[in-house]
């Protein structure tokens, strides 16, 4: 009998431990089960097995046909934007190039947020702001949890645009920070994150969009580097002049590997 921790209903609990199996590969080389199958292996009822389906089919991990029962659907077809798709991804084993995948992603958004930020931002967000960095700074003296400071700084961005569309992608930014903690602490210089934390702040509040954007992709791509390393299998390495985007080289541009 399926028990989800509280406050999590039966069907969400079903959807949940179903996804994360398929995201992990569990049916990869298998059928999905059938209805009278999940319903007897999880003591779920017929209607909460229906329901935790109907979820996953939304969520473009399971397709329903006509007298061909449920399937799996290819990955391709999933909703990455799904925040429960991106948690189960994420959360699978040699995870640093989906990371490194999501990084890129983040550098078309957040320069462009913090740009945004820069020419729309009223004085409570500047305050939102401040006061998530304050955090940084003692989280990066061990006074306090660094993820939920993080956290809070990129979404104080995306509030600080005034733009509904960019405060949807509140809970992605969210969902992947968290995952990604284990990966940041081990592969991020601390100081240098948040001096790149400071600079993005102080570009905002001097209502200076390029130098806002500027400074938030060289946050991000400090990311993007190091999760592209790791998925290769190559040292960490820093970069003494200015990143190029990814895609772009600059030649002579590798520093010393980071011990």
């Amino acid at each position: 009998m399926m028990h989800p921790p509280p406050g999590i209903s039966l069907t969400y609990g079903l959807a949940e431990t179903l996804g994360h199996a398929i995201v992990s590969g569990a049916y990869v080389n298998a059928d999905f089960p059938t209805e009278a199958a999940i319903c007897e292996q999880f003591g779920a009822s017929r209607t909460v097995t229906r329901e935790a389906v109907k979820m996953l089919v939304a969520k473009g991990l399971l397709c329903g046909r006509p007298r061909h029962g449920t399937s799996v659907e290819p990955e391709k077809n999933w909703n990455l934007l799904d925040r429960d798709v991106l948690r189960w991804m994420l959360d699978r084993k040699a995870n640093s190039r989906l990371l490194a995948q999501f990084a890129e992603m983040r550098l078309g958004i957040e320069p462009a947020a913090a740009a945004l930020a820069a020419m729309k931002a009223d004085s409570a967000a500047l305050r939102t702001l401040g006061e998530a960095l304050s955090r940084a700074r003692s989280a990066a003296k061990d006074e306090e949890d660094p993820l939920p400071t993080d956290i809070a700084f990129h979404v104080a961005v995306l509030e600080a645009t005034r733009n509904p569309f960019y405060r949807e992608l509140r809970d992605l930014v969210q969902t992947a920070l968290r995952i990604s903690a284990n990966h940041t602490r081990r592969l991020v210089d601390t100081k240098k994150a948040l001096a790149d934390r400071e600079a993005v702040l102080n570009a905002i509040s001097a209502r200076d969009p390029a130098k806002a954007e500027k400074a938030m992709r060289e946050l991000i791509l400090a990311l993007f580097e190091r999760f592209s390393a790791a998925a290769a299998g190559k040292p960490v390495r820093t970069m003494a002049r200015p990143r190029p985007l990814p895609g772009e080289r600059y030649p002579d541009t590798d520093g010393p590997a980071v011990s």
